[in-house]
């Protein structure tokens, strides 16, 4: 069973939060328990249904209090057709970098448009998002059609202006899906209210969609986590590299080359579970044995002698900074990428994107919070990597004060 990672975005009160109770409750998807505890809760929001599905996301109790989301809420449930992690996400402008760490591993996007309001600048925000973190699959969620009469003739207009404004973003397979959270149409199962839509209700879509990566992956990625060395008299030589296959296959007898110091090898034997393969592929743990004794330590990678990644000291990369305090030229900071960490300093701020319009503008060197700048970073040791576009994984890092060791920016390299 495959598993489907997405997360919904939109204004506030769009009612994100109450399409993800919707789905979950109408699917069957919440215990016994967890109802009788919402509806409690419910009777102090004073809603009027018996319960109020936006607090099975909204667990702070700020968000409760407010009515609003503020931190990424995580939720699973599972269908007979396939596994999902939602990640519910704020709609606050100033919560943007929440935003940002949520839609990072997803497949798909849920945008939520209220179709009293139409298209509106944080409908264009998060498209923009979606187009930097090149996000695959975007679905547009025109919601609240009941306040709108269940009008085919908004859903088209709206349709219509977020296809025009998206052209210039470039972003592939976008569907639109007439609903309404609150009342359930379209939600779980088709509205009798929405009879000129002929598509699949939001579940429906949810459990077959085809899930298009940005792009297929085919070179062996491998960083190091952890190495094994046991040195007891059973396992006196045991030298193993454990870590998870980012991407590609390995093979016994396959020959690699250990980064950043150029050394090549073969692997001598792999093993899954403390048993031996010949074979294994992306998002297994395993641990990886090579034939030759070589310095390796951990965030150091085994890749394919085939597909070398880029290994270099300065790389150029779209951050979005996340620190309440304004970055500081020369500052010193760490990068990690995966188990890999070395020192760094943003050595330029190249320009600043304009989130509604997706235009490179001018910078004049500063970066605050929630600003996505494209910069040019200088590590102390060489990072490998590939183009984000071509690599979540190895094209993905994060900064880090080196004082407070609180993340201060995520980013994706150019």
């Amino acid at each position: 069973m495959d598993l489907l990672r997405f997360f919904t975005a939109g204004n506030v009160d769009d009612g994100k939060s109450t399409l993800i109770g919707r789905l979950l409750y109408d699917s069957n998807s919440i215990s016994t328990d967890i109802i009788e505890t919402l509806t409690r809760q419910s009777k102090t929001t004073g809603v009027n249904s018996d319960i109020d599905l936006a607090l099975l996301t909204d667990g702070l109790r700020a968000e409760r209090e407010q009515g609003i989301t503020i931190d990424v809420a995580y939720k699973y449930f599972t269908t007979e057709k396939r596994k999902f992690i939602i990640a519910d996400t704020p709609g606050h402008i100033q919560y943007t970098r929440n935003m940002f760490t949520g839609a990072s591993n997803a497949s798909l996007a849920i945008i939520l448009v209220d179709a009293r309001n139409g298209i509106t600048d944080q409908t264009k925000r998060h498209s923009v998002l979606c187009a930097i973190l090149g996000i695959p699959n975007v679905l547009v969620c025109i919601n609240k059609m009941d306040l709108a009469n269940y009008s085919e003739a908004r859903y088209k207009e709206i349709e219509t202006d977020y296809l025009i404004f998206a052209q210039q973003l470039a972003l592939k397979n976008i569907s639109f899906i007439p609903a309404s959270a609150l009342a359930g149409d379209n939600v779980v199962t088709r509205s009798d209210k929405m009879n000129w839509y002929k598509g699949p209700p939001l579940l429906e879509f949810l459990e077959t969609i085809e899930i298009v990566e940005a792009k297929k992956i085919e070179a062996s990625r491998f960083q190091v986590q952890y190495v094994i060395r046991p040195q007891t008299d059973e396992l006196h030589d045991y030298r193993g590299f454990a870590g998870k296959i980012v991407s590609g296959t390995y093979k016994k007898g396959q020959r690699v080359v250990v980064l950043p110091s150029g050394i090549e090898s073969e692997i001598e034997k792999i093993e899954i579970n403390q048993k031996e393969v010949t074979v294994a592929e992306a998002n297994d743990p395993v641990v990886i044995h090579l034939k030759d004794d070589v310095d390796i330590s951990r965030g150091n990678s085994i890749v394919s002698i085939a597909h070398l990644p880029k290994t270099e000291k300065e790389i150029t990369a779209t951050i979005c900074w996340m620190d309440n305090a304004a970055f500081i030229p020369g500052q010193k900071i760490l990068l990690q990428q995966n188990s890999f960490r070395t020192k760094a300093i943003v050595k330029e701020v190249i320009s600043k994107i304009d989130i509604h319009s997706f235009l490179e503008l001018q910078s004049d060197g500063s970066m605050k919070l929630n600003d996505i700048c494209k910069v040019l970073i200088k590590t102390a040791e060489a990072i490998s990597f590939d183009a984000y576009a071509d690599n979540r994984a190895t094209g993905a890092f994060i900064l880090v004060n080196e004082n407070t060791n609180n993340t201060i920016a995520a980013g994706t390299i150019n």
